[in-house]
């Protein structure tokens, strides 16, 4: 074993601890300042969503996120109630507001008076799922007479609203990292995706993830493939994580074993589990960043607090982007 001095020891003590450092995915300002973002809300259905829905909207659009989206149930089972809460948003707030529609239990005609419904309210932007079958229907819930897929759905908003006129329109369409629960293979799940985005859609946006590499591998896999479009990752802070699970379960997004230990028995204190949720999904965003990823989609489960907290430890806050923008036009006029 080589002797050391005291002075070469502390020297080996502070290269040490300077790798560790290094490694570690937090820097003390910003990565980079051209993080984007966007929201993802779900159907109010008391006044009290409804109230609650305007405070998320308020809360979280200093931000100025790329857009913000509405679902849909199961089987286009809160259709009248995205639809609703669509309008409202995109009529009293300065946001670019996404409708969501899928193609389950409904004609292409009824599909297309829901287009001419968005548009009316001026959306530009469909999120296109096929969408899940309601809970006890005896098969894929596709109508006669209707979509049978997202890729038909994609073709065929692209018709309607090319043939109504509307300019400008976006369409982004789902992504499943971990494979979806009932594709066939992994390949044929890749193969679907890019059926999608073919047919016309601008860009996807994956279903949520705790592990980062679960994504870039993923990503991979789509530019060997051959898709080129935005991959958007689907984050989902964790407001609570027993009913985070369950739900996790059924979606085929898997549960890393460290988080059963971070969050274990912190339902019942969550003051705690929400600094340990911002925390977690910071890192997750943070891991991501160090590989390029530029934009990011928020399931906020109208819960805007936790989003806030997590876009802000990104150095994503109100006025950062007006900043971006100033400085833009500084050089351009340079």
């Amino acid at each position: 074993m080589t002797d050391h001095t005291p002075d070469q020891v502390q020297a080996l003590e502070e290269q040490a601890a300077a790798e560790r450092l290094g490694r570690r995915p937090w820097p003390a300002t910003p990565i980079r300042a051209d993080i984007r973002v966007s929201f993802e809300f779900f159907p109010p259905a008391t006044p009290a969503g409804e109230a609650n829905l305007a405070r998320c909207a308020e809360q979280l659009a200093p931000l100025s996120p790329r857009f913000v989206s509405v679902t849909y149930g199961a089987g286009g089972t809160t259709q009248d109630r995205t639809q609703a809460a669509v309008s409202r948003l995109a009529g009293e707030t300065d946001l670019d507001v996404a409708g969501h529609l899928t193609c389950v239990g409904a004609t292409k005609d009824e599909l297309g008076a829901v287009i001419d419904d968005y548009v009316a309210a001026g959306v530009r932007h469909i999120v296109a799922l096929r969408g899940d079958a309601p809970e006890g229907a005896d098969n894929d819930g596709c109508l006669q007479g209707g979509y049978g897929d997202a890729a038909e759905l994609v073709s065929g908003i692209r018709r309607h609203v090319e043939d109504s006129g509307a300019a400008d329109f976006e369409i982004s369409v789902g992504a499943y990292p971990e494979v979806h629960p009932k594709a066939a293979s992994p390949q044929a799940d890749i193969d679907s995706l890019k059926q999608k985005l073919d047919a016309g859609a601008d860009r996807a946006i994956t279903q949520f993830f705790f592990d980062a590499d679960v994504y870039l591998r993923f990503l991979e896999r789509a530019r060997a493939a051959g898709i080129t479009e935005p991959i958007i990752p689907g984050i989902m802070p964790v407001t609570n994580f027993t009913n985070m699970c369950r739900f996790a379960e059924r979606c085929g997004t898997s549960v890393p074993s460290w988080m059963h230990d971070l969050f274990g028995g912190l339902d019942d204190a969550p003051e705690v589990q929400q600094l340990v949720a911002a925390t977690v999904a910071a890192e997750q965003c943070r891991r991501l960043v160090e590989h390029g990823v530029t934009d990011f989609h928020f399931y906020t489960m109208n819960r805007p607090e936790l989003t806030a907290a997590t876009c802000r430890i990104l150095g994503v806050h109100q006025g950062v982007h007006q900043k971006a923008s100033a400085a833009a036009e500084v050089r351009v006029s340079a």
